[in-house]
């Protein structure tokens, strides 16, 4: 049904929509990449402070700095990941270039 659709448009002479997307991948694939790295990091530093205050009996002593270092194990893991797509976008562009060139 798509193929008959990108037919019909292209005999319309209606432009082919270009994919908005980051280094082939999708802008959503993108979003939902990083919001799981996130709560990954939060999850796992919830679960090692939870599970340290259980075994040693304590409240919340080791389960707030470890919920807070999951955090920023979080962020620190989006931001490479978000650095490494921009380099990959730069490299595509940059070969774009040479090939017209």
């Amino acid at each position: 049904m798509k193929a008959l659709e990108k037919r019909i448009a292209r005999a319309k002479g209606i432009p082919e929509p270009e994919n908005a997307s980051v280094g082939g991948h999708s802008q959503a694939e993108v979003a939902w990449r990083m919001v799981i790295e996130l709560v990954a990091g939060l999850l796992i530093g919830f679960g090692i402070g939870y599970g340290l205050d259980r075994l040693f009996g304590t409240t919340p002593v080791f389960l707030v700095p470890f919920t807070l270092l999951g955090f920023a194990a979080g962020v620190k893991t989006m931001m490479r990941s978000a650095r490494e797509m921009t380099a990959e976008e730069a490299g595509k562009k940059d070969e774009e270039r040479g090939d017209r060139n």
